[in-house]
């Protein structure tokens, strides 16, 4: 079943090759897949890298041999004797920048920067030019701080709008890769201005943008402490949900697991829920189901089974893995909280086989759910059952509220035609 709910061969045509890696290893790690199918995917995807000790180790395991190929020793001999070049050169570049004088005579205005170091130090736009292609050999290489260092500097620095817009895509990879989720996050929502500001050749161009925005954002958002709420704000805005809906519709499991996760973000399923219903003929898993079973059709025990097999999706997601347990108690308090406005009497022992909990632990829940959402309910140990009391409105007193919502419909609609009537008669008024 893990491997049938597997999302990473679906978002792998919109990943750089490095991001992919931390996916592969976790499923290495779950084993949804076998370790040598798992290990011929790592080679091929760094083989043109210049990660060569790695893909030669990668090489060795593969094949079961202790020998190296004449192949890679030349290449690591290449990939050296480049990354001395670039070195060389970027350090000369470095020692300029560092300057005192250097540093308080830059200013916001790139132009203006790049003349000042042309004057004095004889630095071009082709010079600045070494920073980008030295921050892309570094990030081939796998060294991704460094990365983002000369990325950086890259883009303060030049006033090529493209080569810097591909910057902030490789800065924004280096950050994820280091682990720095605060400059990850910053990195992101640059990103996201870029895109919605940049002239792009056409629509399709753009799209292709937001939806690698889309999956690069994930692991920012599932590693971030404030992850869950920009997950929400980011993929429900216009922009975002028809880039899902168009392109990449098995994001709804990522944007479902946040909403449910996230207790602030109750009054947005609503939306979800009509989200997920519409695309339900073009994708669903099990936890879009058990949100289709819950808050469409109302089918407790369909929302139960769905739930047992959220546990193994969860367990087995890269990007999900850790929200397992906020997610099922988040979906039980759900599945609660819905049978308990639909039912006035509930049996604690049929609660707890939807909960997929045993008695003694449903009981427990129960309890703590009454006691923390205030539910106006009381337990009656006897018959082991929950009698809520909700008051009921009478079938008059329904009427009567439905009645006045019509009566005032009625009226807002009489002045509209009277205005109407109004606007009308005056120009003839006026021709007489």
């Amino acid at each position: 079943m893990a491997a049938a709910h597997d999302l990473t061969l679906r978002m792998i045509p919109f990943l750089d090759r490095h991001l992919v890696f931390p996916l592969i290893e976790f499923l290495e790690l779950n084993k949804v897949y076998s370790a040598e199918d798992l290990s011929k995917a790592k080679y091929d995807l760094f083989s043109n890298s210049n990660m060569v000790d790695f893909v030669l180790d990668l090489y060795k395991k593969i094949h079961n041999t202790e020998e190296t190929p004449e192949e890679f020793v030349e290449k690591r001999e290449n990939v050296l004797t480049k990354l001395e070049e670039l070195q060389k050169q970027v350090q000369e570049f470095v020692a300029i920048l560092e300057k005192p004088e250097v540093i308080a005579a830059l200013r916001n205005d790139k132009t203006q920067n790049l003349q000042y170091l042309k004057e004095n130090y004889n630095l071009t736009e082709d010079k600045i030019n070494i920073l980008y292609e030295f921050g892309q050999f570094q990030f081939s290489c796998g060294d991704y701080g460094g990365a983002a260092d000369m990325l950086y500097h890259f883009r303060v620095l030049s006033a090529d709008n493209d080569r810097a817009f591909s910057a902030s895509w490789g800065k924004m990879a280096a950050d994820i890769l280091t682990g720095n989720w605060e400059l990850a996050l910053e990195e992101m929502q640059r990103m996201r201005e870029l895109i919605d500001q940049k002239s792009f050749a056409s629509p399709l161009h753009q799209l292709q943008q937001r939806n690698w925005l889309i999956h690069w954002s994930l692991f920012v958002f599932f590693n971030h402490p404030k992850g869950r709420d920009g997950i929400v704000d980011m993929f429900l805005s216009p922009q975002y949900i028809n880039t899902i809906q168009t392109s990449c519709p098995w994001i709804l499991r990522y944007l479902a697991t946040a909403v449910v996760t996230n207790k602030r973000r109750k009054n947005q399923m609503k939306e979800l829920v009509r989200i997920i219903e519409q695309e339900a003929y073009e994708y669903k898993d099990p936890v879009t189901e058990f949100i289709e079973a819950l808050f469409v059709r109302f089918d407790f025990e369909g929302a139960q089974k769905k739930l047992k097999e959220c546990e193994d999706v969860l367990s087995n997601d890269f990007f999900l893995a850790a929200t397992q347990e906020d997610f099922m108690e988040s979906a039980r308090q759900f599945i609660s909280e819905t049978y308990c406005r639909i039912h006035q009497k509930i049996n604690i022992k049929d609660m707890s086989q939807i909960l997929n909990l045993n008695q003694e632990e449903g009981e427990k829940w129960i309890v703590n759910l009454i006691r923390d959402t205030r539910v106006d309910a009381k337990i009656d140990f006897e018959e082991n059952t929950v009698i809520m009391n909700t008051p009921i409105t009478s079938i008059y007193q329904q009427v009567i509220e439905r009645t006045k919502g019509l009566s005032f419909r009625s009226q807002v609609l009489a002045s509209a035609v009277k205005k109407r009537a109004e606007a009308q008669s005056q120009p003839i008024e006026n021709a007489h």
